[in-house]
């Protein structure tokens, strides 16, 4: 099942970013912090090197790739079409993300989803009670969050996660706007930056690079 294919298949529903905030605010709201992986003390060591290229894209975000397109869509697009970064997500994160999608369209499209994206991640453990965005973050070396929640990416929260973790928080279209493969790729990978390398939607490489990125399929 390519991304492709599931975008046709969710744009028969109507969802916006705003029923998709509120259904992962009540998921949330909904759950105790049992259902989470694990104490710190019994979860394996953190191994990755933080960097730039490693993201991790709240449940809100992910699940309005999939429903609503638009910025959120801009920005995984980004990610897709490069092989060399890196999406990072605990278990919580894509469970939070499918249980919204299961709420705004229909159980087979969440499944669907869930496998397709748990192709893609680079999973993380998370300790209990943890955010998942941020634990995902901080577990998997992801220097880089996107999320539409307000509690993240206002500038208080903004002050207080710099003191505690080497990471930045934004909305879709700011991360769309401020990520650059161009001037990343020397840092991250090395030598001059090729173009996108992959398809976006089938996650196919593509030799050569191409040109730009496909729309952001709007709708909804």
């Amino acid at each position: 099942m390519t991304f492709a294919d599931l975008f046709d298949r969710a744009a028969e529903y109507d969802a916006d970013a705003e029923a998709v905030s509120a259904a992962l605010a009540e998921r949330r709201s909904d759950l105790d912090a049992t259902e989470a992986e694990g104490d710190a003390e019994t979860l394996p060591p953190v191994d990755p090197e933080p960097s730039p290229a490693r993201v991790v894209a709240d449940a809100d975000v992910l699940a309005a790739d999939l429903l609503v397109g638009g910025a959120a869509r801009e920005s995984l697009d980004a990610l897709r079409s490069h092989a060399w970064t890196t999406l990072v997500a605990s278990d919580p994160l894509l469970d939070d993300a499918a249980a919204v999608i299961a709420a705004l369209a229909d159980d087979e499209l969440a499944g669907d989803w869930r496998d397709a994206v748990a192709a893609w991640r680079e999973p993380v453990a998370q300790p209990a009670g943890d955010h998942p965005a941020l634990a995902s973050a901080y577990r998997g070396g992801a220097m880089q969050v996107v999320s539409f929640d307000p509690s993240l990416t206002g500038p208080q929260a903004a002050a207080g996660l710099r003191d505690r973790m080497a990471v930045s928080v934004r909305e879709p279209r700011a991360f769309a706007t401020v990520f650059s493969p161009a001037g990343l790729y020397p840092e991250a990978v090395g030598g001059e930056y090729p173009g996108p390398d992959r398809d976006p939607r089938s996650m196919e490489p593509v030799e050569g690079g191409v040109d730009g990125h496909p729309d952001a399929d709007q709708h909804g």
